[in-house]
């Protein structure tokens, strides 16, 4: 005798398969009324329509285990897909000067990258111009024409390290394996996680003496001036997000407003343009910035800042300090549940 499912499990079963289940009630609704029915779980609630703001950093031509946080391309044109398809994408000005107006349209979303990839150009310029949405570029210049970022530094570093123990215990750092691929993932992960919270001179040192070890391998991830004007001629926003990506934090204050105006300045003379736009390294309010780091945001003449604290903005929220998050999920449904379920907080 073959038994048969009961109804109410096959449905509990299909709905994990398809990412439901790991998002809670939020995940049974959406199944229910269907990628046409989102658009409408984005209420209007006491502060006006909501604003959400997606944060990206590379877009690959593939996937990469070094760079697991990253979308590959794939992924990114149906992601962007559905955007275009069911909300309403604006530019970050754009929304800005709407949620002070108080006119922010319905199911409002934003796109932003951080640091300044090259991929931005090569890869994801391509599927944001073939759906027609708008983003914002935040650039640290300190790693333009060549340079490459700390943390991008590490994972390359480890990608091609021998497989054998990484000794840094005389740092501090721990001993790490590196016997397997997850192995270089791993330890690529937990150095990066505590090299971000030493001063920036530290940091990027050891950074480097990571890389000498390596061979110094070359990667090329970083934006050159040209791809920044061409992103900027394509109609992209230009932001900036200081120079070397510190924690605001972590400097003196005349070290934290000299990342800020020369980061600005710089790109300034590169497009030719006013940049009007600030994103906070590593973003976390009261962790990474301070309410110190706001004041000197306004101060250096920018007119919107965001941060990475997860929600959703509306016209009450702090135009310096909008919040965003990353669309970590790798299914559709999953991605458009995250997205609901990111909606429900109100920065």
């Amino acid at each position: 005798m073959v038994l048969k499912t009961p109804p109410a499990i096959e449905k509990q079963t299909k709905l994990k398969d398809m990412g439901f289940m790991n998002l809670g009630s939020i995940g049974f609704k959406l199944a229910a009324i269907g990628l046409k029915g989102l658009a409408d779980a984005f209420s209007i609630g006491p502060g006006g329509n909501r604003l959400s703001i997606l944060i990206y950093h590379r877009v690959l031509p593939k996937l990469d285990p070094m760079y697991e946080g990253d979308v590959d391309a794939v992924s990114f044109n149906w992601q962007m897909k559905l955007i275009a398809e069911h909300f309403s994408p604006l530019s970050l000005p754009d929304a800005a000067c709407c949620l002070k107006e108080g006119r922010l349209p319905p199911r409002a979303v934003c796109v932003t990258f951080d640091d300044g990839y090259a991929d931005n150009l090569t890869t994801a310029l391509p599927i944001l111009k073939r759906h027609a949405i708008p983003a914002t570029i935040f650039i640290a210049t300190g790693y333009l024409n060549g340079s490459m970022m700390w943390n991008d530094a590490v994972k390359e570093a480890l990608r091609v390290l021998p497989d054998e123990e990484l000794d840094l215990s005389n740092d501090d750092l721990g001993i790490y394996r590196l016997e397997t691929q997850a192995d270089r993932v791993m330890a690529a992960m937990s150095l990066i996680d505590h090299l971000k919270l030493l001063q920036t001179s530290v940091r990027d040192d050891m950074a480097k003496q990571l890389l000498e070890a390596a061979g110094n391998p070359e990667a090329h991830l970083m934006a050159s001036s040209d791809q920044v004007r061409e992103l900027h001629k394509a109609g992209m926003d230009i932001g900036a997000h200081t120079v070397t990506h510190p924690i605001l934090s972590k400097l003196s204050a005349a070290e934290a407003y000299r990342e800020i105006t020369e980061s600005k300045e710089q790109l300034e003379a590169l497009t030719g343009e006013k940049v009007t736009l600030f994103a906070y390294p590593n973003g976390i309010p009261g962790d990474d910035y301070s309410s110190e780091h706001v004041q000197m945001v306004k101060r250096a003449g920018f007119t919107a800042g965001v941060s990475t604290s997860h929600g959703v903005a509306n016209r009450f929220s702090d135009l310096f300090q909008l919040p965003r998050y990353t669309p970590w999920d790798r299914t559709p449904s999953r991605f458009m549940a995250r997205i609901v379920r990111n909606v429900m907080r109100v920065t």
